[in-house]
């Protein structure tokens, strides 16, 4: 892990790090307008700060002193969108990302010195890599030693200014977003709608095993299908994704010592697919309940077999009533594909995350977001309307 990374002596019981490439100072961030000027003036204010962050362990810390309230943040973004809006009154961040927002375009300042909180060093999984260590000491030493370090330092960091460009495109216009990140969003997007008709394909299998499950004439089945559906749709999504992807693996390793990951496409694939065969599963239930049941019986009295019963006169009814929720499913799928981005996979709701870290527009980059997605689930919705007309 390379991202900022406070050397501390509970971290050291967890990871192994490397010698410190950068001595980090947190500091306080306001806007232009503001009048805060000391620790004293935040006294009845709200600091935001990134969960898990050594500015957040400076802020608990001197909470009582100062009297401030707390609010936590899980990404840069929405925290500086936060102050923007003026639903917090400051934000504590490295001194360096602070800087590097104001160089993107924040209207902010800093009015205290920055404080030293540690140093930040790159870390492995503690006793699983020490060759990387090595390595990554040898290339920082080499870096030091010829000069280009400092040259990194300056060229990033000196007067909060950056002078690291990756396109000269105005990324303050939607025009420009779109023509400096199309690529990355278009990738995201590919990834959005494989993810989404992977798992859909992949939920109408589990779903309609589960929804026959419960109208099945031996309990058994019936009981089995109504745990599945329990279980799955209590669990909120982000919960099964995370349990899925991080949960499942380290539950592994505790029995067999040994790492075993899971990628996070399949994760998210696997938790969305559960997710929505617990719903389709009720669809499939509720199409085939709404057959009347006398057609059952009279087949049956005929002789004709439950299992024949169903394909050819029970599920073809019922198909035509449960093919409108299946499009709406679809649709509800599409848009959970949102919620695993939690799990770090880059779809296209993630993508634009990451471009909002780098330069902060928020409105405009949620804005062709939402288009995105408005566009995408309209298009579907129309197709599926037409599929449907045809069917009936």
């Amino acid at each position: 892990m390379i991202a900022g990374m406070s050397v501390t002596d509970a971290r050291k019981a967890t990871f192994d790090f490397s010698d410190s490439y950068y001595t980090a100072n947190t500091i306080l961030g306001v806007k232009e307008s503001s009048t805060i000027a000391s620790y004293e003036d935040l006294k009845g204010k709200t600091v935001g700060v990134k969960n898990g962050t050594a500015s957040q362990t400076f802020l608990t810390e001197n909470q009582s002193k100062y009297g401030y309230q707390i609010k936590t943040f899980a990404d840069g973004s929405s925290m500086y969108d936060s102050l923007n809006t003026g639903s917090i009154d400051a934000v504590m961040d490295d001194e360096p990302v602070l800087k590097y927002s104001i160089s993107q375009g924040q209207k902010l300042k800093t009015p205290i010195a920055g404080t030293p909180i540690g140093e930040t060093a790159f870390a492995v999984k503690k006793g699983s890599n020490p060759e990387l260590i090595e390595m990554f000491n040898n290339g920082l030493a080499n870096l030091k030693a010829s000069g280009e370090y400092q040259q990194i330092l300056d060229k990033y960091l000196s007067n909060g200014t950056s002078q690291a460009t990756t396109s000269t495109v105005d990324e303050t216009t939607i025009w420009g977003l779109l023509q400096n990140n199309y690529k990355q969003l278009l990738s995201g997007l590919g990834i959005t709608l494989a993810l989404a008709l992977l798992s859909f394909a992949i939920a109408i299998v589990i779903g309609i095993i589960f929804g026959m499950f419960s109208v099945s004439p031996y309990k058994s089945l019936r009981l089995i299908s109504e745990i599945f559906v329990d279980v799955i749709r209590g669990i909120p999504l982000m919960i099964l994704a995370a349990f899925i992807f991080w949960g499942i693996p380290n539950f592994i390793e505790s029995i067999t010592g040994q790492q075993s990951p899971i990628n996070d496409f399949v994760a998210g694939t696997i938790a969305l697919s559960l997710n929505a065969a617990a719903y389709i599963a009720e669809i499939v239930r509720g199409g085939i309940q709404a057959v009347p049941v006398g057609q059952m019986e009279a087949s049956r009295s005929l002789g004709i077999s439950y299992g024949k019963t169903m394909r050819k006169i029970i599920l073809p009814q019922a198909t035509k009533l449960m093919l409108p929720n299946f499009v709406n499913q679809f649709v509800i799928a599409l848009k959970d594909t949102t919620i695993v981005s939690a799990i770090g996979l880059v779809e296209l709701f993630q993508t634009g995350k990451i471009i909002i870290a780098r330069n902060y527009q928020s409105f405009k980059m949620y804005a062709i977001l939402a288009i995105f997605y408005l566009v995408i689930i309209t298009l579907l919705t129309r197709l599926a309307k037409r599929l449907e007309k045809r069917i009936r």
